[in-house]
């Protein structure tokens, strides 16, 4: 109740102006994945690495994130969304443009555990705002609104990236996304004035500066949550194959069909679309069914169980020796990843407190990169021994709907703090 009270206090222009300005500074935050891995032969030709030694850097990146998690939840918790933004934004921009004078292998993994750490801000900060910014009933739509703008900026990566590598090499591609850091965080900073204003006129606080209400900083509390469990391992097991598609599909479109760097940018452009198009999918499906007073328990559950069957026929594409059905199934996959990620962070700003928030979703988002890690070795000693992707390709098929049973399990109802009170005074 009380985030929707403060969030009246921003005119509705302002409140999304903020948050498209945040999901901008985000495609700069995640773009180096898609670089790393579109540019995977240029870096692989310079230090001469394996499939296992990319699979290691690979899980280095996301080892430093997970880490950083533990604690960039509570840093956000503490700072509020205004000064998170301004540390977190000023850090990962630095730490990309660091990547331009990585000139040895060890120099790279000082960079890419620099980009992990500070990165982490990104996830517990964009579900602080939209659990500040807006009332319960919209958060899907905002969150599948974030999601379609972040696929938007990586649809049109795959074309970029090779000019820019082209241009500067691919050490000033991944600088190019730390000066995109900057420009977000000024603009984000020209937008804040006016609510730094507001702040000092209006009765309630600012929704940028952080609560002085007491509450726990410790995880503790959190840890021996079960419904902090049952959305943190579903995320670990579903991110597994997010982060298997992410660093991976690039070097599956070139073994299979033999692209090369520049005719990648149509394939990957496709399954980006498809994420960022599922993402605002599930996020208006979601945000129509609460407003028809669907309950959140069944819309969440729903969409995870519509989001989890259409992933589970990925193995399918191995049969497949066309290419363009091969694309159009990987997009379908990306749209049914980005709506049970969406279910699962939407169900955090459900069931946990908005002083907990940053942290429950740090914690679920240092699972996921976790997930990231495994999959990550994995992935590269597999196709290191010759396997090909037929494991890779049928584990990720079934990851979600685990971790859809996980969730049901642990979780057999979700219900929002407000509705459980009304229910216990009944």
């Amino acid at each position: 109740m009380a985030a929707a009270q403060t969030a009246s206090t921003l005119a509705p222009r302002l409140r999304w102006s903020l948050f498209t300005v945040l999901c901008i500074a985000g495609v700069f935050n995640a773009m180096d994945r898609p670089i790393i891995a579109i540019l995977k032969p240029d870096m692989m030709a310079d230090f001469g690495w394996t499939d296992s030694d990319f699979g290691d850097l690979a899980a280095v990146t996301q080892f430093s994130a997970a880490f950083a998690f533990l604690f960039t939840g509570w840093l956000v918790d503490r700072l509020g969304v205004n000064r998170s933004m301004q540390v977190g934004a000023t850090a990962w921009s630095l730490a990309a443009m660091a990547h331009g004078w990585a000139l040895t292998t060890w120099q790279v993994v000082a960079a890419r555990v620099g980009l992990g750490v500070t990165e982490a801000v990104q996830t517990p900060l964009t579900i602080k705002t939209v659990a500040s910014l807006f009332p319960p009933d919209k958060r899907s739509f905002a969150f599948g609104f974030a999601t379609m703008l972040a696929g938007a900026g990586t649809i049109a990566m795959p074309f970029v990236i090779p000019a820019l590598a082209l241009a500067v090499g691919w050490r000033g591609a991944l600088v190019a996304g730390g000066i995109g850091g900057f420009i977000s965080l000024l603009a984000w900073l020209w937008l804040a004035r006016g609510v730094a204003q507001l702040r000092h006129t209006a009765v309630q606080p600012s929704v940028l500066e952080p609560e002085h209400a007491p509450q726990a900083d410790s995880y503790g509390p959190i840890l021996m949550n079960r419904q902090t469990w049952a959305i943190v391992v579903a995320k670990a097991l579903s991110d597994m194959t997010w982060w298997f598609i992410n660093f991976w599909l690039a070097d599956y479109y070139r073994k299979a069909f033999d692209l090369s760097t520049l005719e990648l940018a149509v394939p990957l452009a496709i399954a980006y679309a498809g994420s960022g198009l599922g993402a605002l999918l599930a996020g208006w499906a979601s945000t129509r069914l609460l407003e028809s007073g669907w309950s959140p328990n069944r819309v969440r559950k729903t969409v995870m169980l519509a989001s989890a069957l259409v992933v589970a026929p990925l193995p399918l594409v191995l049969e497949l020796n066309s290419f363009w059905p091969v694309a159009v199934m990987i997009g379908l996959v990306m749209a049914g990843h980005q709506g049970f990620s969406l279910s699962l962070f939407s169900t955090i700003t459900d069931v946990v407190p908005e002083a907990k928030v940053g942290r429950v979703t740090a914690f679920g988002a240092f699972m996921g990169n976790m997930g990231g890690v495994a999959i990550s070795l994995v992935a590269g000693r597999v196709l290191d021994a010759g396997l090909g992707f037929v494991p890779l390709f049928i584990f990720a098929s079934s990851s979600y709907l685990v971790a859809l049973a996980w969730f049901q399990w642990l979780l057999p109802v979700i219900r929002r703090p407000e509705d459980a009170a009304a229910a216990a005074s009944e």
